[in-house]
């Protein structure tokens, strides 16, 4: 009898959803409309015509869909150039600065320097000061150094920004990390050097991909600072590039968007790429 209760389907039924399950699917799917409809209005006026666009507005469907804009778009922007500094850019910034931050936190976190909390509360000041009130020694800065109108010199300012960041986040992660393992590698004869490398950057590598992402994607988005030290359009990167095609007096909204979708792929791909990355990583770390 007891073997038939068992294999009865009927004993394994799935519970049944609430009322109160039917509305939060509900408002899930209502807020995920509203979070995606900026770019689904984006992706339907990039295919519209000008005519298309002045005469039905931007929440017509278009009458035809065309690829007029991006035509125009790449036309008129030199789109690979851009987008390889963007590119190269961002993805040494992440890098770099995520390396960077990993060695200052380890030195505040773990080797508890001396003042570290004091260091650490400028580091945190700094990541609050506006861009703008940055940007007369940074131009300076940049004459100075030769680097102007080249990507090195955003490279050299948001490495060192970002750096700052990713050093207050991750000291504030290794201050909490267990004195018993540092100090059993350290009886074992692993220096600091090796203590670094083969105990604490697994355990904070979740965070590590983490920041490394985020700051390649803030690396990418970043406007003010790239608009003034890149005038020369050879140098410029892919949202310099796009505020271009804003003329004095009109602008052409449909190529404006067909423009601003191209830009927005690239970031969007190397978020997919990563999301499982950070996401096992994370487990990864947990479980470590």
């Amino acid at each position: 009898m007891a073997t038939m209760s068992l294999t009865n389907p009927t004993a394994f039924d799935r519970p049944r959803r609430t009322r109160m399950n039917w509305v939060m699917l509900a408002v899930a799917i209502l807020v995920a409309i509203v979070m995606a409809s900026p770019f689904l209005l984006l992706v339907l006026n990039a295919f519209k015509t000008g005519a298309d666009y002045s005469a039905h507005g931007p929440l017509a469907w278009p009458t035809t869909f065309t690829f007029d804009a991006f035509i125009s778009y790449l036309n008129r922007v030199n789109f690979p150039l851009a987008l390889w500094n963007s590119i190269l850019s961002s993805t040494v910034i992440a890098f770099a600065g995520t390396g960077l931050a990993l060695l200052a936190s380890y030195a505040i976190g773990i080797g508890r320097i001396r003042a570290h909390t004091a260091v650490t509360a400028i580091l945190l000041i700094a990541t609050m000061v506006p861009h703008e009130a940055l940007i007369y020694p940074l131009f300076y800065g940049a004459q100075a150094t030769k680097t102007l109108n080249t990507i090195w010199s955003i490279v050299i300012v948001f490495t060192i920004l970002w750096a700052a960041y990713g050093t207050y986040i991750l000291s504030s992660v290794m201050s909490t990390f267990p004195r018993e393992i540092l100090e059993a590698a350290a009886i074992d004869g692993a220096s600091r050097w090796r203590i670094l490398w083969s105990v604490v950057f697994p355990i904070v590598r979740p965070t590590l991909t983490v920041l490394v992402v985020f700051t390649f994607i803030w690396s990418w988005n970043e406007f003010y600072i790239p608009l003034i030290l890149l005038a020369d359009p050879a140098s410029q990167t892919v949202p310099i590039a796009l505020s271009t095609l804003r003329g004095q007096h009109s602008i052409d909204i449909t190529v404006v968007n067909a423009g601003s979708l191209l830009s927005l792929i690239p970031t969007l791909i190397f978020f997919l790429i990563f999301q499982r990355t950070i996401s096992r990583g994370v487990t990864a770390g947990a479980v470590k």
